[in-house]
């Protein structure tokens, strides 16, 4: 298994900042960017998905982050940038603009409300996958879209030659399994506690939240299992837990939970934008604490 990718392998599915007034601010994006490729030991940063609100920030702003974080990363890590929509047309538009920005890849969520059909679902990817040059890494998110890239339609798009990868989201491990095993697509694990157990049955790394604040102990776990240490893979595992649960699993998004934390620390974020509402003192505290828990001073 290679430690890189076309999309990297500790990816950090990276906020979008935004200035006091709610506008885009894309120094702070850029500063964001080189700590998470540098401290933050990520090789991979995907823009403007679900954690980078992208159904607050318009096309223009997209494009714009796209190519303010290639300006700032260079080559030290792989630039993905989502572009999913519910409208075919509207996503391969987006798809084409982020490659023009200096995307190294797209990341390219399933339609949804609409819940299409299978085929109509692979004929979504094939349009994305057929408009542009770089990789594409499919979003597999049932619990958001309401509908699931089933592993017989993964086996049929993963014979595209752009489409190379996948978020993982789905919370079917035997289902993934059976196409990591027959394909070549390189599954991202986008549910942080199941880091380490897509990793053991072939998973290729991670697109995470909980990585714009610990980026280093993802990776840390990730390395010990690699090396065949899984007792301390595991300990770092478990360690981190407890800031996942609150950061993901505490009812608010982890857009909101991240950007909390990145602002109590006094790095860049910024307010979120409505209808998402910033996390309250109380809320605020217990992130700090549970970070402080987890992450070596």
């Amino acid at each position: 298994m290679s430690a890189t990718s076309p999309f990297g392998r500790m990816v950090c599915a990276m906020v979008t900042p935004f200035t006091p007034e709610g506008a885009l601010d894309l120094d702070g994006a850029q500063r964001l960017a080189d700590r998470l490729v540098g401290e933050g030991r990520c090789d991979g940063l995907v823009l403007s998905g679900t954690t980078g609100e992208s159904p607050t920030t318009s096309d223009e702003e997209k494009t714009a982050l796209v190519a303010a974080v290639a300006e700032a990363v260079g080559d030290r890590a792989r630039i993905t940038a989502g572009v999913g929509s519910s409208d075919t047309r509207h996503t391969v538009a987006l798809a084409r603009a982020a490659q023009r920005a200096g995307a190294h890849g797209v990341l390219v969520v399933t339609p949804y409300y609409s819940r299409p059909p299978q085929e109509d679902v692979a004929a979504h990817f094939t349009a994305v996958a057929d408009a542009v040059d770089v990789p594409v890494m499919l979003y597999d998110i049932p619990g958001r879209t309401g509908t699931r890239i089933e592993p017989d339609t993964m086996l049929a798009l993963a014979e595209h030659p752009r489409i190379a990868g996948v978020k993982d989201c789905a919370y079917d491990l035997l289902g993934s399994s059976k196409v990591i095993a027959r394909t070549d697509l390189l599954y991202f694990s986008g549910s942080e506690e199941l880091n380490l157990p897509l990793r053991a049955v072939g998973g290729h790394g991670y697109v995470s939240t909980v990585a714009n604040v610990a980026g280093p102990l993802l990776a840390d776990a990730l390395d010990a299992h690699d090396r065949g240490d899984t007792a301390e893979a595991t300990a770092l595992h478990q360690r981190v837990l407890p800031l996942v649960e609150l950061m993901m699993a505490s009812g608010l998004p982890g857009t909101v939970t991240a950007k909390a934390l990145l602002n109590a620390l006094g790095l860049t974020a910024g307010p979120v934008r409505p209808p998402l509402r910033p996390a309250d003192e109380a809320r605020t505290s217990a992130l700090l604490a549970a970070y402080r828990s987890a992450v070596p001073a």
